[in-house]
């Protein structure tokens, strides 16, 4: 057994410590244009919030790695010191495109070396669930996930690594494993994301968070149960240990999304009174 929630360190992006005191709260930007992303953007201004995502799979033109550099420093202008996390989420996990791996590291790479994004969400099955890997020079295994890993942190920039379930909640002692997965293979925060289809899988899903951060979490830990049946896990993380909750500001990016300011008041209540 690993050392447990003593060991934990939190995460600092810029100004913001993750992983310490109530959730952070990160919402998506999905806009298609640039015109769009921009003016969410602008948005993101006037609400409190935490972290902003850039979700690169809704944009039309992120195969092209002029354009994306360009929307990358135009929200680093408009956002200024507020952190940006870029993901690119693949259809097979509830994203708006499919790609193939080799495609999905050349736009991650693309993006690390702009300097503009200060996270990127890297999907820890990306290379399948078997987790497909080539030999280095020093005869060790690697894969997509690790060697965007490897690139990011050489780039001093951070990585959620992450899971996401459209369908099901998978038993607790998965849902530890596959955290645990993504902490060994080096990400700063392992994040993951179930479909619950009753009531008791929420409970799953928290009573799998709280075993994470007490028993074996070397880095913050972020869950959630979507839709609407899974909306309390979006607002008892500082409870239960997830450290990121993510929120809408219109458009939502993913199922069970709150708005921003309603969460925010919920977390400043559930904060004052812990």
């Amino acid at each position: 057994m690993t050392e447990g929630r003593k060991s934990m360190k939190p995460v600092t992006v810029r100004n913001v410590k993750i992983g310490k005191g109530m959730p952070k709260i990160c919402v998506p930007i999905v806009g298609v244009t640039k015109e769009e992303i921009y003016e969410e953007a602008k948005n993101m201004k006037k609400l409190p919030v935490d972290l902003v995502e850039w979700r690169g799979d809704w944009f039309a033109d992120i195969l092209e790695p002029e354009q994306t550099a360009e929307v990358l420093g135009g929200l680093r202008k408009i956002l200024g010191r507020r952190p940006i996390l870029f993901t690119f989420r693949t259809k097979k996990e509830g994203g708006e495109k499919e790609i193939t791996a080799e495609e999905y590291e050349k736009i991650n790479r693309q993006v690390i070396a702009t300097g503009n994004a200060d996270m990127i969400d890297v999907e820890i099955f990306i290379d399948g669930e078997e987790g497909k890997k080539n030999e280095t020079e020093d005869g060790g295994q690697e894969g997509t996930v690790e060697r965007l890993i490897r690139e990011a942190h050489a780039h001093d920039v951070k990585v959620i690594a992450s899971s996401h379930d459209f369908e099901k909640t998978p038993p607790k002692e998965v849902i530890i494993s596959r955290l645990m997965r993504m902490q060994d293979a080096g990400a700063d925060i392992a994040k993951i994301a179930v479909m619950p289809k009753d009531r008791a899988d929420v409970l799953t899903l928290l009573s799998a968070t709280e075993e994470m951060c007490r028993e074996y979490a070397r880095c913050p830990v972020v869950t959630m149960s979507m839709s609407a049946r899974g909306v309390l896990s979006r607002l008892c993380g500082e409870v239960f240990g997830s450290a990121i909750t993510f929120a809408s500001a219109g458009k939502a990016s993913a199922p069970g999304q709150m708005d921003v300011d309603e969460l925010k008041e919920v977390l400043k209540i559930l904060h004052k009174n812990m």
